[in-house]
């Protein structure tokens, strides 16, 4: 065979016509793919209202979480009373190593910052599992609301303290004139116009205690805002629709409390005498 030209494998026309055709598809696709994406991705109104719906669906996860930082407001509150009144008239009225341990305390507790406290609150101290009646109470509610009305606490006996510190000592000379004992006099004639008059100061105590419960999150609570973290981690798009969402329901709750002590503050007024 030598001598023998090889001469190359021509195709068929049929195998150039399919390799032909399937090369201007795959030019086909890649020019029109941007335009099919274009087409299908959806348009920002879209994922606005998807993200819309996405919150109304949650609604009452949020609402529950909300019912819990009412109730975490309340009780923060109550403790804060209880503990930040004594310690007013003590800082008032009282003298000595009590009355200075009353202050030095109240200093710490003002110039500590509140995830500290409720850190402290959860992880160092015992707040157990409580259970009152047919209610089960976790230690970590116990510890938030611990944390949050002893640093309650510390701002409301200044509030009590500027209260008592406004009745004019004449009153209190008075009543000792007409034979009641210091401590009656205190009582019954400086306390009932120290809580009437602490009411405008204790509406800016109410309302910054509703906001500081949204710190509890660092122990774990699921209130308002740590529900809302929850939520537009599983729908990234939506965090702008499920913060603006929870500030409406900080609002309500903040715009409805102060009204309803602004009433209390015109019913409970101490009646002024004519000029």
């Amino acid at each position: 065979m030598t001598g023998v030209a090889v001469l190359p494998t021509v195709p068929s026309p049929t195998v150039v016509s399919v390799v032909v055709v399937q090369l201007i598809a795959a030019d086909s696709a890649a020019v029109l793919q941007p335009l099919v994406g274009g087409l299908s991705a959806a348009t920002p109104i879209q994922t606005a209202v998807s993200d819309w719906a996405f919150v109304w669906e949650n609604r009452w996860y949020l609402l529950s979480g909300a019912g819990l930082t009412v109730t975490l407001t309340i009780t923060s509150l109550l403790v804060g009373f209880l503990a930040g009144f004594p310690a007013g008239v003590i800082e008032t009225y009282g003298e000595g190593r009590l009355a200075s341990l009353v202050t030095a305390v109240g200093v710490v507790l003002r110039g500590t910052p509140i995830v500290v406290i409720l850190i402290v609150a959860f992880f160092v101290l015992p707040t157990p599992d409580l259970r009152l009646f047919a209610l089960e109470v976790s230690g970590g509610f116990v510890a938030g609301t611990l944390g949050l009305g002893l640093r309650s606490a510390a701002y409301q006996s200044q509030i009590f303290r500027g209260a008592l510190r406004s009745v004019d000592d004449g009153q209190l000379e008075a009543a000792r004139a007409v034979g009641m004992s210091r401590l009656e006099a205190i009582r019954h004639v400086a306390v009932p116009q120290a809580l009437r008059r602490s009411v405008p100061g204790f509406q800016n105590e109410v309302t910054i205690v509703l906001k500081d419960t949204s710190v509890v999150f660092a122990i774990g609570l699921s209130e308002l805002l740590t529900r809302s973290y929850d939520l537009f981690v599983r729908q990234t798009t939506a965090v702008l629709e499920v913060i603006l969402f929870a500030s409406l329901i900080y609002f309500v709750l903040t715009f409805g409390t102060n009204r309803a002590l602004d009433y209390a503050e015109r019913r409970f007024s101490i009646p002024e005498g004519n000029a």
